[in-house]
């Protein structure tokens, strides 16, 4: 099976089963109804490397499609290593793999030897989600752990604004709140009565309800409690 830059259907014919074939050639050819609300100008990608092979001085690897499922990623990885140039060379076998390159993940950072799991588990959050799925990744995801990070994310993300004050005005008028016209106060004094929105939203920061990261249009807000 090979999914890369150049890979085309008979590529990955016989390689897998009918179901992973179905995978394979989406990522080779783009799949059409993607749950995609802001796709990345770049699909998040690796580039698996052979150690026997760097390590003699040889660059051999291949470029995937990283929103897979781990046994998809790992048999790229062993059809790669079955190719190294160096294990035919001298009649070696070739083992060992690493992420030498990456990219479309926004500014969540790759490890070498991050899991073939994790890393199609954050590419396919990205591919469905955009680029916001990165952001809490890399920063939201701890705060608030649980077993299913799609459903968490989707818990918990509250959108992408202009600014925090956008978000806040977004709360308040689902709420049935006004910030220009306020109950119970005489109609005459509503130009002088202001909400302090910017104060409202610091505290919420403060005290953990929310999470808020520079990113996208202005910034990402994530709820925390």
């Amino acid at each position: 099976m090979r999914i890369d830059e150049t890979s085309g259907a008979q590529q990955a014919e016989g390689a897998v089963d009918a179901a992973d074939d179905e995978v394979v050639q989406a990522a080779v050819h783009g799949e059409e109804g993607r749950l995609s609300r802001e796709r990345p100008p770049t699909p998040p990608r690796i580039y698996l490397a052979s150690l026997t092979d760097y390590n003699a001085g040889v660059l051999h690897g291949r470029w995937v499609d990283a929103d897979h499922e781990a046994e998809i990623l790992g048999e790229v990885a062993q059809e790669m290593l079955a190719e190294s140039p160096t294990a035919e060379r001298y009649g070696e076998v070739a083992e060992e793999y690493a992420v030498h390159d990456y990219e479309g993940f926004g500014n969540v950072r790759i490890g070498e030897y991050q899991s073939l799991a994790e890393i199609g588990e954050l590419a396919q959050g990205i591919v469905e989600h955009g680029a916001a799925f990165g952001v809490w990744w890399d920063d939201i995801r701890d705060m608030a752990p649980e077993d299913d990070p799609f459903h968490s994310f989707e818990e918990r993300f509250e959108g992408e604004f202009s600014s925090t004050t956008e978000w806040a005005e977004s709360m308040l008028d689902d709420m049935g709140v006004s910030i220009d016209h306020f109950p119970g106060v005489p109609e005459g004094l509503w130009p002088y009565v202001q909400l302090d929105v910017e104060g409202w939203v610091r505290d919420m920061e403060m005290n953990g309800e929310i999470r808020v990261v520079e990113g996208g249009r202005g910034v990402y807000v994530f709820g925390l409690l």
